[in-house]
């Protein structure tokens, strides 16, 4: 099974110019999300993780299967005032805007081995707002890992100082 075929592509949405890659359709498919939900734990299933790490909001759909598997926590890196601690905050740029993410201040304890997860790598602005918040905490990032990569994008250029990992990619397309 090909994960890739699994995924739509909506042309010009959310703006014109815009490929969106829709994974909905990946999840809808009891096959393939299994498939990319098994490949995730193949790979990280030896790695002696401590929390998984998910970006809002389909970082947790994958973050927090893997998370369950692996026995370890699951930390959600959420949007601005969606979490109801003390959190910290940073800001990244889009592809087609400008936003904020935060994280409990005590999700992460220093020292502790940390994957972070999420749907796909575009731009980098997201990751690269989720590396810096996991680092302010003090975890380690073993990796970064993500269904779909989009290199047109360069958002790997953001993160070079980390392992990256993606089970597809679409490229100039």
């Amino acid at each position: 099974m090909d994960l890739k075929e699994a995924i739509r592509t909506v042309p010009h949405w959310p703006i014109e110019g815009v490929m969106f890659r829709d994974i909905t359709t990946l999840l809808q498919d009891p096959g393939a999300f299994r498939k990319a939900c098994d490949l995730f734990y193949e790979r990280y299933r030896d790695m002696d993780l401590d929390k998984v790490v998910g970006i809002d909001a389909r970082g947790f759909i994958f973050g927090s299967v893997l998370a369950y598997k692996l026995n370890t926590g699951f930390v959600p890196i959420r949007k601005k005032g969606k979490l109801p601690y003390k959190t910290v905050s940073e800001s990244y740029t889009l592809e087609y805007g400008t936003s904020v993410v935060e994280i409990h201040e005590d999700a992460i304890r220093k020292g502790e081995r940390v994957l972070i997860m999420d749907d796909l790598i575009a731009t980098g602005g997201t990751i690269s707002a989720a590396t810096r918040l996991v680092e302010r905490l003090g975890g380690i990032i073993v990796e970064c890992a993500f269904l779909v990569g989009l290199p047109d994008l360069k958002g790997r250029e953001l993160i070079q100082n980390y392992k990256i990992f993606t089970l597809t990619e679409f490229e100039g397309e």
